[in-house]
């Protein structure tokens, strides 16, 4: 049995298992901590995955990468502590500052740039502006998606849902991952006695997410590489394992900004 786990599509299992363990952990007890952890989280893995990204399109500018990456993180600090109004601009600046002197790809660089940074700002902005119930909903809906998405796939197989792109997704996955989503959003609804739009709303949160992977998996075969690093172990980089969660929350912001803008 541990032999034919090691083998075949299921050879990076364990090492999966094991750092989502730490992953959750890490965002448990930081999303339940709030404030400065939360924050402070947001700001790392901000400038890690503006690092890969500019790492991928331009792998011999390491040093830029390095740069970028770390421009990166003082442009979320700065928006987070000194107040969303005067400080999201930077990260179209930065966006484009980096688009500007990549090899290749610059519209890439410049469009997922800014969800890059946008997407763990508004991370931060649904934790000290909503609830962490709401957050945790948002986080669940993702995680359940991959799982039952990674499993379904894994187990059932079937047609591809886009073979160009992405080739290891499939259609079984794609549904499970909806259908899960769909019980978390009821579960919540009931649990929370709030609308059951948000069985709705979970179902495209999920499929967001997965859009968000497919267009993580598309700049990765442009660049020709498999992961977008390898500081994971089993999952690659933090833009492999977030990206999911970088679309998810841009369409989340999307919404509260149109709702906004109609009820104004």
């Amino acid at each position: 049995m541990a032999a034919s786990l090691r083998s075949g599509n299921w050879g990076d299992l364990l090492p999966r298992l094991l750092s989502a363990m730490v992953m959750i952990a890490v965002g448990v007890f930081t999303i339940g901590k709030g404030g400065l952890w939360f924050q402070g989280l947001a700001v790392v893995v901000t400038g890690l995955m503006f690092w890969e990204l500019t790492r991928m399109i331009d792998p011999t500018k390491e040093l830029r990468a390095v740069i970028f990456g770390a421009l990166a993180a003082l442009a979320q600090c700065a928006a987070i502590y000194g107040g969303a109004g005067p400080f999201l601009g930077l990260f179209f600046i930065l966006a484009v500052a980096a688009a500007s002197v990549a090899s290749r790809d610059k519209w890439i660089v410049a469009l997922y740039g800014v969800f890059v940074l946008f997407a763990p700002w508004g991370f931060v902005y649904f934790r000290e502006e909503g609830s962490v119930h709401q957050l945790a909903w948002v986080v669940v809906v993702i995680v359940v998606t991959d799982i039952l998405g990674y499993f379904a796939g894994r187990f059932l197989g079937g047609p591809k849902f886009w073979p160009k792109v992405s080739p290891k997704k499939t259609w079984s996955g794609t549904l499970a991952g909806w259908i899960g989503a769909a019980l978390v959003g009821f579960g919540y609804s009931v649990y929370f006695d709030v609308s059951p739009v948000f069985i709705l709303f979970s179902v495209l949160l999920s499929f967001a997410g997965q859009m968000g992977d497919i267009a993580e998996s598309a700049i990765k075969r442009r660049a020709g590489i498999k992961d977008s690093s390898n500081i994971i172990p089993g999952h690659g980089g933090l833009l492999d394992r977030f990206d999911a969660m970088i679309a998810a929350s841009s369409v989340l912001l999307i919404l509260l900004w149109a709702q906004s803008s109609f009820s104004a």
